[in-house]
């Protein structure tokens, strides 16, 4: 058996090899220096590199418009944004200015920037720190979407991401920054834009991403005891995803639901769901089935927060009831 770590330092570990291998790489962000990030992902790097790590101000859209500028002189800037929610502070900076222009310079300009970013409920971190971010920023060509659910998915796509030309948005679950798994020691890229099958099946294809991935193998285990055989692919690249993996799971099993924190309406659940059914209609034997949560924010009270989370007894009710066609 291989070594052990948590999501969170396999991240850790991401960024120290990539300091390590390119002195291009730099970070920034509110209380990443000293105090080592608010969820610990940073630490021991000031002790390493003390000039290429700068605590910031308050300031989002400051910490993005100095990472823009740094990348177009070359630098490769690894800025976080404390919590997903306030990336809407930095909105412009990162959809007007850094998504847009390789296009602009048709392909002679870069802004290749990885926005580490915590997203995800189930803390009780209340209305403006709970968000899942993938769904605001899919609309966007130029950008990359980012969203590991394993210990060695969070380092290898991190190593990925910053070595890519792109403007990556790296999103992380804070949930799973405890849950450990087998990651190896030496550097290691996953390739971007490419899903995972996760667990092989016949009857019903499972789309998931972060937490949502765990309650998918959960529901498969309890599936399988009705002798319902669910693939699972883990998208990992929400953005641009990887179509052909999900359109080959659904071709052999002819029936489709997503899963996905986060509210329903305009979400990256959609999105799959239009281009099976625009794309590929003929291969589908019952409607597509979406798992979201509810649209309503994320409130502080224990009970309205898991009100709001989609649940395992909804994914398997889903699962059952395309089986029915």
């Amino acid at each position: 058996m291989g070594r052990k770590l948590s999501y969170g330092m396999a991240i850790n570990e991401a960024l120290h090899q990539a300091m390590e291998n390119d002195d291009r790489v730099f970070i920034l962000g509110e209380d990443v220096a000293k105090m080592g990030g608010d969820f610990g992902i940073t630490k021991g790097i000031m002790a390493k590199w003390p000039n290429r790590i700068k605590d910031t101000a308050l300031s989002e859209s400051a910490i993005l418009g100095l990472s823009n500028g740094a990348a177009l002189c070359g630098l490769r800037p690894v800025p976080e944004i404390m919590f997903a929610d306030f990336l809407g502070v930095c909105f412009d900076q990162l959809v007007n200015n850094a998504a847009k222009l390789n296009f602009m310079f048709q392909g002679k300009a870069h802004c290749p920037i990885t926005v580490r970013a915590v997203q995800g409920a189930g803390i009780r971190c209340a209305y403006h720190h709970s968000v899942c971010a993938e769904s605001w920023f899919m609309n966007t060509p130029g950008l990359v979407v980012v969203s590991p659910t394993t210990p060695y998915e969070a380092k290898g796509m991190l190593l990925s991401a910053i070595k890519n030309d792109n403007p990556v948005l790296f999103l992380e679950h804070k949930m799973l920054y405890n849950v450990k798994g087998e990651v190896p020691v030496e550097p290691y890229e996953i390739p971007l834009y490419e899903a995972e099958i996760e667990r092989v099946g016949s009857d019903v294809t499972i789309v998931a991403t972060q937490m949502m991935l765990g309650i998918a193998h959960k529901a498969a285990n309890e599936l399988q005891k009705e002798g319902i055989s669910v693939e699972i692919i883990d998208l990992r690249t929400v953005f641009p995803y990887d179509k052909k993996t999900i359109v080959e799971s659904v071709a052999k099993t002819s029936r489709l639901v997503i899963a996905q924190e986060g509210p329903r309406v305009g979400g990256w659940a959609a999105e799959i769901s239009a281009m099976i059914n625009e794309d590929v209609f003929e291969y589908l034997s019952a409607p597509i089935k979406r798992v979201t949560s509810i649209d309503a924010p994320v409130a502080y009270a224990p009970v309205l927060e898991d009100f709001v989370l989609p649940k395992l007894e909804n994914l398997i009710k889903a699962c059952r009831e395309v089986m029915q066609y």
